[in-house]
């Protein structure tokens, strides 16, 4: 194919689930702009929520951020009633009371339920199809009164998912047919898991006063307790307490009966039933998190590989972006997969486009010792790094002299090649955002951007507890703002007026001006 005719290199985001979804209609019209096809790297190491149920009863990968990416996807215009209602069915939750739920799950399997309206027969036969598969294989493996699935809350898209990963024994089968159901068009946009993989792949993390939380769940929003577990050396386990409290007894793994049995190193913090969570009201962790990596079944470090077509999809990047979201459980682990570090730092991509979140979360904002910018790009880099065979750093202070002012205790390493993996931040400025060091990040070889948002939170809710103080991003600055970075607009846009969204009032200067 020629030149004049070959298609314009890709767009490759890296995100997690809800926080991004707010972001597909910013990266859609992006993709427009540039005329060129959009791939959603996104993790498969969730085991909250109902994930965890299904993980419990089948064992695979974490679904719920693919299923939430996939339907999200979903075209709205021109407006489609059945579309309408493939998105309702796809993101209902069934009720929160058990007996509700499973008669609610009854209906959606024999068909009466009323979020069938205006499905038509072929398709609704279709997905009923899937639903029946997977209520046999709940069945089948009940074992009442002690082991049986838990229906409340869970994602009936969760479980289509499920079902047809089941029936086709593959993964990425499973997100095409849920895909083509959709609607979405896959030639555009491509949902890629971060491992291609019929297992469940957990996370670990580590903290700076050497403890180690297990589960994802545990590290972003634990429900009532913590996962920790003590590294090499340490006398005994612990449990880091919801409330903050530290309980230090040994405690011995109740015995199983054949009816609750799991496949063989199973650890006992990942077999929890049905784990509920609450991304608003969290402890925050003790000390920084250091570094993420995966487990195997025994709780031992393994490094998988990258899904090939993760490693595919950033080998043709005209650019690359981390989106909002949860650092350590939505971008990290997918960057330390073996051969994306290499496929990011030596690839084609001459963008790589950090877009900092507007508020800190458990994962960034300890209050002793809050992530500025410089802290995201240290850990995206590092974990490119590791990527690449290049082993964990050791921790060290800024107090000696290894790290930025205010970094406080992070690993670091001269020479660290910021710039092959991150080369300019979008960030805002208000109550609550990541502080922005532009002098250190233009050393560093990285240009910032400031872009308008709004604030959010701040404030007691309706239900007596505090919101956090944040910004929330303009979507037609932060779409103005890509465009200027990918170079479809000129300087000019940073210099307009106050009706183009990337006014003087909203846009910082862009600090080091490339070449």
């Amino acid at each position: 194919m020629s030149s004049a005719t070959a298609p314009n290199r890709g767009l490759v985001v890296f995100s997690g689930g809800s926080a991004a979804n707010n972001l597909v209609d910013v990266f859609n019209a992006v993709r427009e702009s540039k005329h060129c096809p959009l791939s959603y790297i996104i993790p498969i190491s969730d085991n909250g929520g109902s994930s965890s149920e299904l993980i419990r009863i089948f064992g695979g990968p974490g679904i719920g951020d693919v299923r939430s990416r996939l339907v999200r996807l979903i075209p709205e215009s021109p407006p489609d009633p059945e579309r309408a209602a493939i998105k309702t069915i796809f993101n209902h939750r069934l009720s929160a009371d058990a007996i509700t739920a499973h008669a609610e799950w009854h209906s959606i399997v024999d068909g009466t339920s009323t979020l069938w309206t205006s499905i038509t027969p072929a398709k609704r036969e279709l997905v009923r199809s899937f639903f029946n598969l997977l209520n046999l294989e709940i069945l089948k493996r009940a074992r009442p009164p002690s082991s049986t699935f838990d229906f409340t809350s869970a994602s009936v898209g969760n479980l289509f998912l499920t079902g047809a990963r089941l029936f086709s024994g593959s993964f990425e089968s499973a997100i095409y047919l849920l895909g083509s159901i959709c609607g979405v068009p896959s030639d555009l946009v491509r949902v890629i898991p971060a491992i291609n993989s019929n297992f469940s792949h957990h996370i670990s993390a580590s903290l700076a006063n050497d403890t180690v939380i297990v589960g994802q769940n545990s590290i972003s929003h634990p429900s009532e307790a913590t996962a920790l577990q003590p590294r090499p050396g340490s006398r005994r386990p612990s449990l880091l307490l919801a409330d903050g409290g530290e309980y230090l007894e040994e405690t011995a793994e109740p015995p199983l009966t054949y009816e609750d049995d799991h496949p063989p190193g199973s650890l006992p913090t990942l077999r929890n039933k049905n784990i509920r969570f609450s991304k608003s009201e969290n402890e925050e962790l003790p000390s920084r998190i250091t570094r993420i990596w995966y487990i195997n079944p025994y709780g031992q470090e393994i490094r998988p590989p990258a899904n090939p077509r993760v490693v595919e999809a950033l080998r043709d990047a005209q650019a690359i972006v981390y989106s909002i979201g949860s650092l350590y459980t939505s971008i990290i682990p997918s960057l330390i997969l073996r051969g994306v570090g290499q496929a990011i730092a030596t690839g084609p991509a001459r963008h790589k486009i950090l877009i900092l979140n507007g508020s800190l979360d458990r994962e960034t904002g300890p209050s002793c010792q809050p992530f500025t910018a410089v802290d995201f790009v240290e850990a995206i880099t590092r974990a490119g790094e590791e990527s690449r065979g290049r082993g964990p750093l050791q921790l060290v202070t800024a107090a000696a002299g290894a790290g930025g002012e205010g970094s406080g205790c992070f690993p670091r390493r001269q020479g660290l090649p910021y710039s092959s993996y991150v080369t300019h931040i979008l960030h805002l400025d208000g109550p609550g955002t990541p502080r922005v060091e532009k002098e250190r990040l233009a050393e560093m070889g990285i240009e910032t951007l400031r872009l308008y948002g709004r604030k959010i939170g701040g404030a007691v809710g309706p239900e007596g507890v505090e919101v956090p103080a944040g910004m929330l991003y303009d979507g037609t600055a932060l779409v103005q703002a890509l465009e200027v970075v990918l170079g479809r607009k000129g300087d000019g846009m940073l210099r307009g007026g106050e009706g183009n969204g990337l006014s003087r009032r909203n846009t910082l200067d862009p600090g080091r001006k490339r070449g």
